[in-house]
């Protein structure tokens, strides 16, 4: 079964300095029918302004992966890490006992497009820690690269929740197959483009749960680029 979250159907809020959506309910944004999906809480697609960003704030018991789409993203934590964060890199950040943190970004004629991505962690209490990698392009063409997950496998970054994160980027006409081990669940998520899932067509920003089924067939019916959320 695949259910679809159009784009166009999201939280929004313009602060001039930051243009954001949201994916489930999150901060002014509220709806009991899309509270997250399984262990994924959030997911938020920000535009930070020039010279502009997130300023210190705390956090605590939760996993915080930001992927960035395009731009530079500062970030400079509590734990002493301070790193930028680039497309193709994913940063991991378990708040734990409790972090704080922010986020800039420094370019003067650029924004900073990225999503932010919040998963419960599967105990409460853990120490706060940090994690960035990068990963190639040539590794995710036509294939889902794992770049998440319980076990930090396959070089991936490693999230306290049984929940393997993939990424694959997709040319027109594309296909790949995910075969969905047996009581899993999956969560797609359009950066960009257009594919088709199994049949049913999703636009940028689209999301879609898939539940008790064999296999996923994605096809690109332009350049794309998804994340594949397997949950538990």
């Amino acid at each position: 079964m695949l259910r679809v979250r159009k784009a166009s159907e999201r939280g929004h809020a313009d602060h001039g300095w930051l243009n954001t959506y949201h994916t489930f309910s999150f901060a002014d944004y509220y709806d009991q029918k899309h509270m997250g999906f399984r262990d994924l809480r959030v997911i938020n697609e920000d535009r930070v302004q020039p010279k502009e960003g997130f300023p210190t704030h705390p956090h605590r018991d939760m996993e915080i992966i930001t992927y960035v789409l395009e731009g530079a993203l500062e970030h400079k934590d509590s734990m002493g890490n301070g790193s930028v964060i680039r497309p193709g890199e994913v940063q991991r950040m378990s708040a734990g006992t409790g972090i704080t943190h922010s986020e800039y970004n420094h370019s003067s004629t650029e924004l900073v497009h990225f999503l932010q991505i919040w998963i419960l962690p599967s105990k409460s209490g853990v120490t706060p820690s940090y994690e960035q990698k990068a990963f190639p392009e040539q590794e995710e063409r036509g294939v889902l690269r794992l770049v998440a997950s319980p076990d930090g496998r396959e070089g991936s970054v490693t999230i306290h929740q049984d929940v393997n994160l993939y990424v694959a980027l997709l040319e027109a006409g594309e296909e790949l197959v995910y075969r969905m081990p047996a009581g899993r669940h999956v969560w797609l998520q359009v950066a960009r483009g257009k594919v088709c899932v199994s049949g049913t067509e999703l636009e940028q920003s689209d999301g879609a749960t898939i539940s008790d089924e064999g296999q996923i067939v994605v096809t690109g019916q332009v350049k794309s680029e998804i994340l594949l959320f397997d949950l538990a």
